[in-house]
């Protein structure tokens, strides 16, 4: 009996729980389907605003876990979502390198505080959600790898191996040999 109360407890604090990885498709899908909106009905402010609450969508929904990774992804993320955006708006329409840069400048330059906005939201959430202690764990594991690199490196040479003596190193003959 405890533990379906335990389950469903659980269940209901957090009905969804996406991995760093889901945080990030989060993230990418709303900016593309809501660019892909922004472009079609000619409202700029959509592009932004959509990533903005896909950011926090994912930064709600992510287990704490993975915050780390979530914390890092909004720029290149929002970069690959406006990419996509003006990729597949552009296609057809004359050259289509000269329409990706031309499009992908302007949009991140017209949707750039939107970018510092949704970075913003997903540290400032993440934080609340226990980021620091994402922060402490990968720092003890830096340090870690560290103490035993240099404990590893310490003495290269080893005096403890005797050398061979030319007693001992008699030639071998060409049946003994594998």
């Amino acid at each position: 009996m405890s533990r379906r109360r335990s389950a469903s407890s659980r269940s209901a604090a957090s009905p969804i729980t996406l991995t760093g990885r889901g945080g990030i498709v989060v993230m990418f899908a709303t900016g593309v389907v809501c660019g892909l909106l922004s472009r079609w009905f000619g409202v700029g402010l959509l592009a932004g605003a959509g990533f903005a609450i896909g950011c926090a969508l994912a930064a709600f929904a992510t287990r704490p876990a993975d915050l780390l990774t979530l914390v890092v992804s909004p720029p290149l993320t929002f970069f690959a979502a406006t990419f996509t955006v003006v990729f597949v708006t552009t296609l057809g329409d004359g050259s289509l390198l000269r329409g990706v840069t031309v499009g992908v400048f302007t949009a991140l330059a017209a949707t750039a505080p939107w970018l510092f906005f949704g970075t913003l939201l997903v540290v400032v959430i993440c934080l609340a959600r226990g980021l620091m202690t994402n922060v402490r764990e990968l720092r003890e594991k830096v340090a870690g790898i560290r103490l035993f690199q240099k404990e590893e490196n310490e003495n290269p040479v080893r005096w403890d191996e005797s050398p061979t003596t030319t007693q001992d190193r008699r030639p071998t003959h060409h049946g003994d040999v594998d």
